[in-house]
């Protein structure tokens, strides 16, 4: 495979049809391969590293659907670096609530404040030294650099996993053929334009080449694909065997005090959910743990799926006096202004009629 070529023909297709996201500026232009002149600036200059890094920090393990009117909201309200840094985390997390994986608010919190204190608001450019944020892995770091500061960084994503699988028609299953993959994304990567090529490829697997019904008749790179010369992409990459997720099993407590009002608990900072609002609950177990006593059983259970496991949460009623076993909660009145967790919104909706 001739990577000039290759790159050649994916950035002239990216110039045309890049995806219009929020987070990103327009593809540069870029005169003929052939000319001996350099690309042309970007109009706007570089993308924002602030940008960058807070919708990739989104982006993880979450659809761009969705990341689209969080990016929009959180840079609304936090415009710049600083400005998140100087933001409570509890405004942070409630501003995620839905978003999942709340760990990635807190890393995303961290990281403002350290970008703000320790580096006067200014982004590393370097994969290397992009590593030693929190919350930043191998991927982001990449991304970031490729993107906001164009280093020829090797960025792969679950996109890019795939458009290599079937470009060398690759029969290994993804997870268990990683260092290829990286020799062959690394092989490929340019020096000119790293950002746009590594958005161009990512593009790619969202749009033609996607994980079912590729369309390989309107990919731009088709001729360089091993899999589409042998009618095989829609075959790949092959699947390993997931495992099983285990379910867990927990109760969920409604507890009202005279006014009517219901206690709401801050979950620790640490763990699942962790600092997010919610219902009290047990602990979540293989084995049902025993509810506390004198709860009355609502007949409600509330089904959600992590990424690990499969919850299954019994809705009890208890009464106010048992409120102080939970020394992080507090009566509310109005849930207008809560940011809940999905499967908190699940549980108080199954108990809306008992409120």
């Amino acid at each position: 495979m001739k990577a000039a070529k290759f790159q050649s023909d994916l950035l002239k297709w990216y110039d045309v049809h890049a995806r219009d996201l929020p987070w990103r500026i327009k593809p540069r232009t870029k005169p003929d391969a052939t000319a001996n002149t350099k690309p042309q600036a970007r109009p706007h200059g570089m993308p924002d590293p602030y940008a960058v890094w807070l919708s990739e920090i989104m982006l993880q393990q979450t659809t761009v659907a969705t990341v689209k009117a969080y990016f929009t909201a959180f840079t609304h309200r936090w415009p710049t670096v600083q400005a998140l840094a100087s933001a409570p985390l509890d405004d942070i997390l409630a501003a995620w609530a839905g978003l999942g994986y709340y760990s990635r608010a807190r890393n995303l919190h961290a990281c403002a404040q350290l970008i703000a204190e320790q580096r006067q608001g200014v982004f590393p450019s370097e994969v290397a030294d992009l590593l030693t944020l929190p919350g930043v892995g191998p991927y982001t770091a990449a991304a970031i650099s490729a993107i906001a500061f164009g280093r020829p960084a090797v960025v792969i994503d679950g996109n890019i996993d795939r458009v290599m699988t079937r470009l060398h028609a690759s029969h290994v299953p993804i997870k268990t053929n990683k260092a290829a993959i990286r020799d062959w994304a690394g092989a490929l990567t340019p020096q000119d334009r790293p950002g746009d090529y590594a958005q161009a490829l990512m593009d790619l697997g969202a749009t033609l080449c996607r994980p079912t019904t590729p369309q390989c008749p309107l990919c731009p790179v088709k001729d360089h694909c091993a899999a589409h010369k042998q009618d095989s992409a829609a075959a790949l990459p092959i699947k390993a065997p997931k495992p099983e997720r285990p379910t867990r099993v927990g109760h969920a407590y409604l507890i009202q005090n005279q006014a009517g009002h219901v206690l709401i608990d801050k979950r620790p900072a640490r763990g699942l959910l962790g600092g997010m609002d919610g219902l009290p609950t047990s602990d979540w177990q293989a084995d049902a743990p025993p509810p506390l006593p004198a709860s009355t059983p609502l007949n409600l259970e509330v089904r959600h799926t992590f990424t690990h496991f499969h919850l299954r949460l019994h809705l009890h009623r208890a009464s106010a006096d048992q409120a102080g076993q939970f020394p992080n909660a507090r009566f509310i009145s109005d849930f207008s202004n809560l940011a809940l967790p999905t499967l908190f919104q699940k549980a108080l909706k199954a108990a809306n009629h008992c409120l």
